[in-house]
């Protein structure tokens, strides 16, 4: 907590001298979404380089003086709960003053900035993210304020804890147990539910279910970051073969442009795309009226996923992608329901991985 309010207390004595010396005063942010300052290590994942391009954030500038006022704002928030030791979610800042902020993206895309200019984990900043994703399965862990929960009680769904990893802080779970052989993450909420009904976690061999019901928040990715690191078991992905649930699968393994900052704790490299693979529709005799073609915004989504420096380290990833962009079509997970209702757990996820079916 030193070293935050450390940094804090640096940016705003910068803020100081300026106005001491009659200048502007400035905040100087790496520019995140750049491609330009992201290199790409089969390790890690995409990571930002060490001597990134810049952007000001100027206070005497029309454009950019609100989110100078803003930024200035949740820096003081920060430090009062970092010196109080207490927390809150982004929710509860835009809450704090739903007028002076506008919308939730404005507080989460500043919050990001803010994390990225001081060098500092958001978790740290005594900042949680709300939670979104589900987890169950073979597992059980104790929540930091000693609350045990265990994930094996049957179909029970527990949601993704909101302190899954304190890096330089103090929350955290621990006493991680699982007997799993393999962590599966799904793209969809449905999907999910499905394969608990099937009864899937204990039929085939015990494993570990995910879901961050679409994009994957922060604590989603940590958590399974988190169970990589202590079970270093197999880790597979089911997504829509479509460029949507390409790119969610990409978030998991090599991580986000605009998170590359903190790649280290949130990539998994060792990710496998299990299915649906583009490939698997030929391959099954997907009926082709249950197939959905692609809209223009689908082909130019993976067009930009073909363009990517990792795809060219997949030579099998890019082959898929190739079918998929030759067909001009794409299917969701459910398109399994066509052969048989339990066709998914009953027959293609067991051959799957009984055979190797995963690239």
């Amino acid at each position: 907590s030193s070293e935050v309010l450390e940094a804090i207390e640096n940016v705003i004595q910068d803020v100081l001298e300026s106005l001491a010396k009659k200048q502007a005063p400035v905040l100087t942010l790496a520019k995140r979404s750049d491609w330009r300052n992201i290199e790409f290590k089969d390790s890690i994942g995409l990571q930002m380089i060490p001597r990134c391009t810049t952007k000001q954030i100027r206070s005497d500038c029309p454009r950019s003086a609100p989110k100078f006022a803003l930024m200035l704002k949740i820096l003081s928030m920060i430090y009062k709960m970092v010196q109080s030791n207490t927390y809150a979610t982004k929710r509860d800042i835009y809450y704090s003053d739903t007028l002076l902020f506008g919308s939730q993206s404005v507080v989460d895309n500043i919050i990001n900035d803010i994390s990225c200019m001081l060098k500092i984990p958001r978790r740290s900043l005594h900042i949680l993210s709300t939670t979104k994703g589900f987890v169950a399965g073979n597992l059980s862990y104790t929540e930091e304020d000693g609350t045990k929960v265990n994930c094996t009680c049957g179909a029970t769904v527990f949601t993704v804890p909101s302190n899954v990893q304190g890096i330089k802080s103090s929350l955290n779970i621990k006493d991680l147990n699982s007997h799993a052989k393999f962590i599966l993450i799904v793209e969809k909420d449905a999907t999910f539910q499905r394969l608990l009904d099937d009864d899937f976690c204990i039929k085939l061999s015990p494993c570990i279910m995910i879901t961050g019901r679409g994009i994957p928040d922060l604590n989603t990715r940590l958590l399974v970051r988190k169970l990589w690191d202590t079970f270093q078991i197999p880790v597979f992905t089911l997504m829509d073969a479509d460029p949507h649930g390409v790119e969610i699968m990409c978030i998991y393994k090599y991580g986000s442009v605009s998170m590359s900052f903190e790649a280290h704790h949130l990539t998994v490299p060792s990710v496998k795309w299990l299915g649906l693979l583009p490939s698997d529709l030929k391959r099954l005799n997907i009926c082709k009226d249950a197939l959905i073609p692609l809209t223009k915004q689908d082909q130019n989504k993976l067009a930009s996923i073909q363009k990517r420096p990792y795809i060219a380290c997949q030579p099998m990833w890019k082959k898929e992608l190739e079918i998929m962009a030759a067909s001009k079509m794409k299917a969701e997970i459910q398109v399994l329901t066509s052969l048989s209702s339990d066709y998914l757990s009953r027959v293609y996820l067991p051959n799957k991985l009984q055979f190797g079916g995963w690239l």
